[in-house]
């Protein structure tokens, strides 16, 4: 027979075997550290990936004013501004917000001009409803005379001249057409001073971002499943949208890329912004998987994994294992062995 002596090293077993004078007994196992048993499972396995992030909000986008006055109104921090509203207030007159991610508002736009600032007009005035795409081309570099009828449209609802003309001052293009109001630069009663931040404003679309140390890039991809934990500990789904391809150094040494990922449901996730969130991300799966704690198994000398099984009259033998999928969060390897089976039950160092 043989007899094993079992040393816990890291989580895995080292075993050395030393045979006896009665060979063909079969094996046996004795371990000369505390021990408890676990059952062996079956059912679905996954492997996760468990990293840190940060919840926030998609893009940073900052406002120029164009605008000379004081200013007489300001939005609140959070507020969230929908396109073809007021963004804020100079002298008592509305900066609208319009979508626009090309070329700012750098000119008074007027009939017979052409230009990208003119195509993201024509864009903003048919998405707003002002216009059909049928009679205003929303692709159009033109600004012709249905662009000045369906400015002439916006300019009535803010209560504005109605001139069909859009001076620089009187909008601002950025590229969403809803943003939430994350920084306000100025205050009420200030000077508005011409090409001066205003404010800034990212979009309402949630978003977590991961710094994935780059040895484990080639373990993440796009559409994997991820559960995200909340501040309050609540979790709540999402998906990989993104892993990026360029390594960022770190000051330790190392080096990172950006993992983004979207909530499922973002309402789930309330209105905190740059906050910390714990990320698990279930990079592969395997569906009835026998299974057996980590720490069950023991590495034999000459080579490979093993487990040590107990029957029910406490007689123990040694099972070399084909060692699978390892789920990190359940503390569960994938196994399979000749005579192993689920409902059986494995040595474990105790704990």
């Amino acid at each position: 027979m043989v007899v094993v002596v079992g040393v816990v090293v890291a989580g895995v077993g080292v075993v050395v075997a030393r045979p006896f004078d009665e060979p063909g007994r079969g094996s046996e196992a004795r371990s000369v550290v505390p021990t408890g048993l676990a059952t062996v499972k079956r059912g679905r396995l996954s492997a996760r990936t468990s990293v840190s992030g940060t919840l926030g909000y998609v893009g940073s986008y900052t406002a120029v004013n164009q605008a000379t006055g004081t200013y007489t109104k300001l939005p609140r921090t959070g507020r969230v501004v929908r396109q073809g509203r007021p963004l804020y207030w100079v002298s008592g007159k509305p900066v609208v917000l319009l979508k626009g991610s090309s070329v700012p508002l750098y000119r008074d736009l007027r009939q017979g001009m052409s230009g990208t600032d003119v195509r993201q007009l024509n864009a903003a005035l048919v998405e707003l409803g002002y216009a059909p795409a049928s009679g205003l081309d929303p692709r159009s570099r033109y600004f012709g005379w249905a662009t000045a009828y369906a400015l002439r449209g916006l300019q009535e609802d803010l209560g504005i001249e109605e001139n069909g003309r859009l001076a620089k001052s009187q909008a601002v293009f950025l590229p969403r057409d809803r943003v939430r109001i994350t920084k306000v630069g100025v205050t009420v009663g200030t000077p508005a001073t011409a090409g001066a931040p205003v404010l800034q404003a990212g979009s309402t679309t949630r978003l977590v971002t991961v710094s994935l140390d780059a040895t484990l890039q080639s373990q993440v991809k796009k559409g994997d499943r991820v559960t995200i934990t909340l501040p309050d500990q609540k979790t709540t789904q999402g998906t990989v949208s993104s892993v990026g391809t360029v390594a960022k150094a770190t000051s330790s040494g190392g080096a990172t890329v950006t993992v983004r990922i979207t909530p499922n449901d973002p309402q789930s996730t309330g209105r905190l912004d740059q906050a910390p969130v714990g990320v698990s991300i279930l990079t592969e799966s395997v569906d009835d998987a026998l299974a057996v704690p980590v720490n069950a198994l023991l590495a034999l000398l000459d080579g490979g994994y093993g487990v040590e099984v107990v029957d029910a009259r406490g007689g123990r033998r040694l099972v070399p294992v084909t060692v699978g999928l390892f789920d990190n969060s359940a503390g569960m390897v994938q196994v399979s062995g000749r005579g192993l089976a689920a409902g059986q039950r494995v040595v474990v160092p105790a704990s």
